[in-house]
């Protein structure tokens, strides 16, 4: 009976040790899991960051490029391998790339504050370049293990850039955004083309500190300090050191860009005005301190632009137009993707007899200057603008041009053309310049295009874009001259008006 009764309390004590093991390995009451919540609060997209009141939002898009007859995508083929017109002129250029971006936003008691960032992962066949002796060489600076022109950036051979970083809180917009100079649809009036003339593209950001004050009913007022740096220098060209239009003379920063922008945003459309103050900072006449530099030169730009929504011609379709005029501030109208018609050297056929081929040429920097002399400000002035009609909901074709005019001062002519036929730097570059019967650094370059949009699906869209460019150039007679990296032989060529003509077709997914 003990015997029994013992094995009875054994086993009930064993019981109850492993009931308390179990109890005490019983999970604690889990923490209800914090599902992510839609945030209406901003739009389509937000989403509540999980244990935060900051909203998010993720998009980007991923394209595929081809563009015909020109070495980049999608610039103008108006200098350089794309200008040759002869076999370093790619018949066509790939690129493929991913854009990425980020967009916060958090309510506050002093409003909205808001981050966006935008960045680009980006793959681009390049081209051979000849080395003047026969053979050539896998991309335009001369590195066959850095495709893609080994741009800044590059990974994996391909290249990651940054379009936008910015934080915008109580008005205030701080770090690398759209210029408040560029008009309501940056460089893009109704095309994918990327080197339009005629007023501002900073599709690529630009940085800054702006205040915007609104005023109600849709009206908005500007104010901005931008780094002119890279994207809003055309040249100080110092033309003691020699070459056709002298070499670029920058010094360090000292000033700014201040730009100013009232902006009206209605149901009918946009108008905007633009203007911009730029200080041209020059170094120094020679190699150092002791050969003296010349003043600074301010320049300034002005800009109108309007946009026409809900036109009788169907609903959707839309007119924009931008006119621009320029003093010694040329990126405002000739802007930094279109910077290839700012060092423009086309080169074609020729039926003068005893000449080989003939050239155009356009240069348009901010200044130039002589030894000891002050600076001479380029003036510009330009326009763009496209009509763009909806077919019906998944066709669209837009019509689009623009214009720029360069125009060179007396004195800045007689450093370049030289007095009574003979000096000057365009004329010594080309051994003495004899056979230039017209010497005139002026010119103008006209663009006119079309493309069509065929989205089959929402987000989805295939387009062609067809751009024929004309510059007018104001030199006359013949000069001789050569290119060996782009195959032109020492020759004489005639000097005369040029055209081409490019096109690009992309596929693109938002997301």
């Amino acid at each position: 009976m003990n015997s029994v009764k013992s094995l009875i309390l054994g086993s009930a004590a064993a019981l109850v040790a492993v009931g308390g093991a179990q109890a005490a390995d019983l999970p604690v009451k889990a923490k209800a899991v914090e599902y992510v919540k839609i945030c209406s609060l901003y739009g389509p997209g937000f989403y509540y960051i999980p244990g935060t009141d900051t909203c998010i939002k993720l998009g980007g898009y991923l394209r595929a490029d081809v563009v015909v007859n020109g070495n980049s995508v999608y610039g103008p083929n108006i200098n350089g391998a794309s200008g040759a017109n002869n076999r370093f002129t790619n018949g066509y250029t790939w690129r493929s790339r991913e854009d990425f971006n980020i967009d916060t936003r958090t309510a506050t008691e002093y409003g909205v504050v808001r981050t966006y960032f935008d960045a680009v992962f980006t793959w681009t066949s390049d081209t051979y370049a000849g080395q003047g002796n026969g053979s050539t060489i896998y991309s335009a600076i001369g590195t066959a293990s850095a495709p893609n022109n080994a741009n800044a950036g590059a990974v994996a051979a391909g290249t990651v850039g940054v379009y936008y970083a910015f934080i915008q809180f109580a008005g205030f917009t701080m770090g690398k955004a759209v210029s408040q100079f560029a008009a309501p649809w940056n460089g893009y009036p109704g095309n994918n083309y990327d080197g339009l003339v005629g007023g501002v593209n900073t599709t690529n950001g630009i940085n800054q500190f702006t205040y915007t004050a609104q005023f109600g009913n849709g009206v908005s007022l500007a104010l901005s300090a931008q780094d002119q740096v890279a994207y809003m220098q055309a040249g100080v060209n110092n033309l003691a050191v020699g070459g056709a239009y002298g070499s670029s003379d920058y010094a360090g920063t000292i000033a700014p860009d201040f730009v100013a922008a009232l902006k009206v945003d209605q149901a009918w459309g946009i108008f905007q005005a633009s203007v911009a103050a730029h200080d041209n900072h020059a170094a120094y006449y020679g190699g150092t301190e002791l050969t003296g530099h010349p003043d600074d030169k301010w320049g300034w730009a002005g800009a109108l632009a309007l946009s026409i929504k809900n036109i009788p011609t169907g609903p959707g379709d839309t007119i924009n137009i931008q006119g621009v005029y320029t003093d010694g501030a040329t990126r405002y109208n000739i802007q930094e993707l279109a910077s290839q018609a700012s060092s423009v050297a086309i080169y074609g056929g020729s039926s003068l007899p005893g000449v080989y081929g003939s050239v155009g040429f356009g240069t348009a920097p901010d200044t130039v200057f002589g030894l000891n002399g002050q600076q001479q400000s380029i003036k510009t002035w330009g326009f763009r603008g496209a009509y763009t009609h909806n077919w019906d909901p998944y066709w669209n074709t837009g019509i689009y041009g623009a214009f720029a005019s360069v125009m060179y001062n007396d004195t800045a002519k007689s450093l370049i053309c030289g007095v009574g036929g003979v000096g000057g730097t365009f004329r010594t570059a080309f051994g003495g310049g004899a056979g230039v019967t017209n010497c005139n650094p002026d010119y103008n370059i006209s663009q006119i295009g079309v493309i069509t949009r065929w989205t089959p699906v929402k987000n989805l869209t295939f387009s062609a874009d067809v751009t024929y460019v004309h510059l007018d150039q104001k030199y006359a007679g013949t000069i001789t001259t050569s290119s060996a990296s782009i195959g032109k032989p020492t020759a004489t060529y005639e000097l005369k008006d040029q055209d081409t003509v490019q096109m690009l077709f992309r596929a693109q997914r938002n997301w």
